[in-house]
Parts: C-alpha cells; sequence; structure tokens
C-alpha cells in the first residue's frame, strides 16, 4: 500500500510536467506567430535552408572527406581539381579543389562553422552588451542615460565595418604575430559585438521608458525588489520581440562583416578559413580558369545571407501589431 502511494507521488510530477510541455506546446501551435509562418511559403523554405545550413556546419566532420584544417591530409598533387561532372574531375572532390588540395566542399563546411560560429557568439556578445546598456540608461536616467546614448549616437555616425577594423587593427598592432587562429576568432568576436550593440541598447531604452511608468513596476519598487531583478525580471520580457528581430538580422550582418574582414585579410587565416577567406583565396584565381574556387563559397555566403534576411524580416512584420 505504502509503496503504491510512493510510486503514485514520484510519477505525479513527471506527469505534470508532460502536462505543461503539451499545453506549451499546443498554444505555440495555435499562436497567431505560426499561423503566420505557415501561410509563408517563402519563409518556411528561408528557415528550411537556415536551418540546414547549421545542421551542415555541425556535421561537417562527419559528411565532409576531409578535413581542410589539418595539413596532414592535404596533397598539393590534388591542387586545383575541376569539379566532378568534369572530364578531370576526380573522386572524392565533388565541387574540386583549390590550390593547395584542399576539398572545396570540405573547406565551404569548414568555413560555415567559422562563419556562423563568429557571427552566433558575435550577435550574442553585442546582445549582451547592448540590452545591459539599454536596460541600465532607460531605466536610471539622468547623467548614466545621457552618457550611454551619447556614445551611442557618436558610433552611430561610423559604418559598422570601419569600427570593426580599428578594433581588429589595434589589436594586431598591439599584439603582433602572436595571434593564433582560436585567438584571431575571439578577436573577431569582439570586434563585431562592439560594432552592433547599440541598436539593442536604442531599442531597449525606448521600451524601458514606456514600461518603467507601469503600475507593475511601482509594485515591485514598492516591495523593495532591486533594481537588476526589476530590470531582468519584470522589464526585459517585454523587450524580447525587438530584440529577437534585431538578433535575426544582425546574425546576417555580422556574417557580411566577418566575411569581408576576411576578405581584406583581417579576419581568419588561410590555414582556417572562414567563408570570406575562401572567396579571398579563390579571388586570385577568377581569371585564371579555376571558377569553383570561388563561385561555390560565394553561393554558399550570399545563400545564407539570403536566408537569414528572409526570416528576419517575416519576424519583423509578424511581430509587429500594426502590420498584422
Amino acid at each position: 500500500m505504502s509503496d503504491t502511494v510512493a510510486d503514485h507521488h514520484t510519477e505525479a510530477p513527471a506527469s505534470g510536467r508532460e502536462t505543461k510541455g503539451r499545453n506549451w506546446l499546443k498554444r505555440a501551435l495555435d499562436s497567431d506567430l505560426f499561423y503566420s509562418f505557415r501561410r509563408s511559403k517563402l519563409t518556411m523554405v528561408a528557415t528550411a535552408i537556415t536551418l540546414l545550413f547549421f545542421l551542415l556546419a555541425i556535421f561537417a566532420p562527419l559528411i565532409t572527406p576531409q578535413n581542410p584544417f589539418d595539413p596532414a591530409q592535404l596533397q598539393l598533387m590534388n591542387s586545383r581539381i575541376p569539379p566532378l561532372w568534369y572530364a578531370d574531375g576526380q573522386s572524392p572532390f565533388l565541387l574540386g579543389t583549390d590550390e593547395q588540395g584542399r576539398d572545396v566542399l570540405s573547406a565551404i563546411l569548414y568555413g560555415l562553422r567559422i562563419s556562423l560560429m563568429v557571427g552566433v557568439l558575435g550577435v550574442v556578445f553585442s546582445g549582451i552588451l547592448g540590452i545591459g546598456l539599454g536596460l541600465t540608461a532607460g531605466y536610471f536616467g539622468g547623467v548614466i542615460d545621457t552618457v550611454i546614448m551619447r556614445v551611442a549616437d557618436v558610433q552611430l555616425t561610423f559604418p559598422a565595418i570601419l569600427i570593426a577594423l580599428l578594433i581588429n587593427g589595434v589589436v594586431k598592432s598591439v599584439f603582433g604575430n602572436h595571434l593564433n587562429s582560436t585567438s584571431m576568432l575571439g578577436v573577431l568576436v569582439f570586434a563585431i559585438g562592439l560594432s552592433f550593440w547599440v541598436q539593442y541598447a536604442r531599442t531597449v531604452r525606448g521600451s524601458v521608458l514606456v514600461e518603467k511608468n507601469k503600475d507593475y513596476v511601482a509594485a515591485a519598487q514598492l516591495i523593495g525588489l532591486p533594481a537588476p531583478v526589476i530590470m531582468l525580471r519584470h522589464v526585459l520580457p517585454n523587450t524580447t520581440g525587438p530584440v529577437l528581430v534585431i538578433a535575426t538580422i544582425n546574425l546576417a550582418l555580422a556574417v557580411i562583416t566577418e566575411a569581408t574582414l576576411s576578405f581584406l585579410g583581417s579576419g581568419m587565416p588561410e590555414t582556417m578559413p572562414s567563408l570570406g577567406t575562401l572567396i579571398q583565396i579563390g579571388n586570385n584565381y577568377l581569371f585564371s580558369g579555376e571558377w569553383w574556387i570561388i563561385a561555390f563559397p560565394g553561393f554558399a555566403l550570399a545563400a545564407l545571407i539570403l536566408s537569414i534576411n528572409l526570416l528576419g524580416d517575416w519576424l519583423r512584420d509578424a511581430l509587429n501589431p500594426k502590420l498584422r
């Protein structure tokens, strides 16, 4: 009898969690956002392509015939082999090879990992920095608000790519040739993050200025909750919609910025190439007949940016009540 009661008590929380999970899924499927998603075939295709790129990047070691970052797997005898459908094509180099004997498909998928890693980490860093500064400026106001917003206004006068180039150049001038591939990746994340925080800060600040005068904030202040708790637990959830849109669009901008820096020689090195580095390498062979060295990485980058932008545009329209 006691065992039965004990079993009943141990199973109850699990069943409760399952019920909550089903209810959450049902609400998500019945939401206006999912309804808008189902109505837009273009958005569904863009989402599928974006997810495909992420999956290809994650599982690249299981898909590709070689590791292009491992010099031991590269042979100069296999350099500049055309794609497989050409008469001179060779298996397993489906999209051909570059001047170092790297399989172009393998280089694209591994480069995709670098580009997406820099883009995602850059967006996370800029989001945390911008949201934190926006919450602080909007909630406290006064001198703090003035200083943060004036810094944001000054940064908006410069293109993001110039700010990233400046930060990248300063770091390289300080550390010289002592930066390895991993350190260079961190520098790119830092540079891109500092280039895109302003949009988050301005958007969150505007939302906080509206929300902080509402009754629920006054009630939280009345019961003595500290300012960080009020900002993070009560005010921040009301800004998630615009922040999510900014993050999606900025992911594409971050990937483009990284590709531009790498193309200009200020990004990832040739030993650990991103998509931008692969395009920079292929640009040297554009007029020599080896078109596949630049064409396929360029197509992959364009498809990735386009799909993310389409997803961000839909998300912006879907979360805007005025456009429903």
